[in-house]
């Protein structure tokens, strides 16, 4: 279970040396808006004729937007590898609180993919596959989904394509289901790699229906995504004169962690039916819903879906079973011509034979999953988040958090001299100087400025540290109200390559 240390017994978080010269994107979130100037524009990146820092004569002007994306935010995720903390031998690293990865239940899944039963070599499996994944396999998902997504009926393996993770699936359907320049609307914030799925082949843009932190009746939340910002959100694109496909959604949300409920769901798909567009639901932290009161519902659990034909869901087990570098999804669609055109796209996508039978054989392990993994993995993400949440209260930080994922949507905005994203740039690179990592709101679209995601689901000794680096810069800028800010805004110099 999750056990703290009373202290921080590594170096301090202070005097550690500065890390403001780092590119600040890394792992699953567009960090660049944070690490660029203040002044600075963000390309659009779906905009052909828009120029690129990137551009080079070798280069076609898909690859420069394609080496653009790479420049502004992978560099930042290798950057915070080459200082990333170890206990032993690196104390004075970085602390991740900003990847959305769980790392808590590493014994429990070397122990079950280390037995004799994950290990099979035949020559289907080292031959081409069917490019929709192995039958065996596709039958077995379809089985896994209709259990945990508690579909009325069971669902049908012919409805089920798999491809090697979600930004796959997000970047096969934007490419299918939409010509170049057409959009999907998003609620933001939002997951920030989308943009990124959603462009580097289909040249897909997204619209955002901006929600806000403001509670309005007894019946709202922050944040709330309603109908009427659906509807305002289209009017808006139309009036732009942007084609609209399709509506993408998250639940349980990434970076929110709320859970929709069956009727807001319903009302979603009515919306999204009325309007003839596409709907692509991600549920891949469905299983990662670690409060017993927050009751989660899949698209899939829904008596006759408004219109099945344009819905299409994905799950991978890079999140609820912290597989993130196994690179395992799978997309649900009764849309038989969205299933074969993905299809198409799965062998450049696909998964080696292998890992389509370690898949197959986990998930039809319920004992397992049901009994052991699921029992502890939900007992620790709670005990990480309660260790958490308690250290923000101490602090007198307001957050949101639903009980679902692995994050918690922190308001740092009495942090901030002026409600501005330089000021947030400038809190965000406080933090990185004090080596410790986290998702800054406009990463993912928020539209006010002081959000930050902090990821909890991480071993004791790194969360405690890390919040403990949390701590100190917050306590610093208190004590530094009235005082110039000693976290200047620069342009990055050259990285430690």
């Amino acid at each position: 279970m999750f056990t703290l240390p009373q202290e921080e017994s590594r170096a301090p978080a202070t005097g550690l040396g500065s890390a403001s010269t780092r590119d600040s994107n890394y792992g699953d979130g567009l960090e660049r808006e944070c690490s660029r100037k203040p002044d600075q524009k963000l390309p659009d990146p779906c905009d052909p004729t828009a120029m690129f820092s990137s551009n080079s004569s070798y280069l076609s002007s898909r690859g420069g937007i394609i080496k653009w994306f790479w420049d502004s935010a992978e560099e930042g995720y290798r950057t915070y590898h080459m200082d990333e903390y170890d206990e032993d031998k690196n104390p004075s690293g970085i602390i991740n609180l900003g990847t959305s990865e769980n790392k808590l239940c590493f014994d429990l899944l070397s122990r079950r993919l280390s037995q004799s039963d994950m290990l099979r070599v035949e020559p289907s499996l080292l031959q081409y596959p069917d490019w929709r994944g192995h039958l065996f396999l596709r039958e077995e998902v379809a089985r896994f989904l209709s259990f945990y997504c508690k579909s009325p009926v069971p669902l049908k393996p012919e409805n089920v394509v798999v491809l090697n993770g979600c930004a796959s699936l997000f970047s096969a359907l934007a490419t299918v289901l939409c010509e170049v320049g057409e959009a999907f609307l998003i609620p933001a914030p939002y997951y920030g790699a989308i943009t990124q799925h959603v462009c580097l082949y289909g040249n897909v843009r997204l619209v955002c229906v901006h929600l806000d932190s403001e509670v309005t009746g007894l019946d709202t939340r922050p944040f709330q995504l309603t109908v009427e910002k659906l509807e305002m959100a289209l009017q808006r694109a139309h009036s732009e004169g942007v084609k609209v496909k399709g509506l993408i959604l998250i639940n349980p949300h990434n970076p929110l962690g709320d859970i929709y409920s069956p009727g807001e769901l319903r009302d979603y798909l009515e919306f999204a039916k009325r309007h003839e567009l596409h709907v692509m639901v991600d549920e891949v932290y469905m299983l990662s819903v670690f409060e017993k009161s927050a009751a989660y519902c899949s698209v899939l659990s829904l008596e006759g879906l408004p219109d099945p034909q344009r819905t299409h869901v994905m799950w991978a087990t890079s999140k609820d079973f912290g597989m993130s570098g196994l690179r395992f999804g799978t997309l649900y669609t009764e849309n038989r011509d969205v299933a074969t055109a993905v299809a198409s796209l799965c062998r450049y996508h696909g998964l080696s034979g292998l890992v389509q039978y370690q898949m197959a054989q986990l998930l039809q392990d319920r004992d397992w999953i049901n009994q052991v993994y699921l029992p502890e993995n939900h007992a620790r993400l709670k005990a990480a988040h309660t260790y958490v949440t308690g250290e923000l209260r101490a602090l007198g930080i307001p957050f949101l958090s639903g009980g679902a994922g692995f994050f918690i949507w922190v308001d740092l905005r009495k942090y901030l001299p002026e409600a501005t994203f330089k000021e947030e740039m400038l809190l965000w690179r406080c933090f990185l100087d004090n080596k410790v990592l986290l998702s800054c709101g406009k990463t993912f679209e928020c539209k006010e400025p002081g959000w930050f995601r902090l990821v909890f689901s991480d071993k004791a000794h790194r969360l405690c540290l890390g919040m403990q680096r949390v701590r100190q810069v917050l306590e610093g800028k208190s004590q530094a109200a009235e005082a110039p800010s000693s976290c200047q805004s620069q342009e990055p110099r050259s990285q430690h390559r």
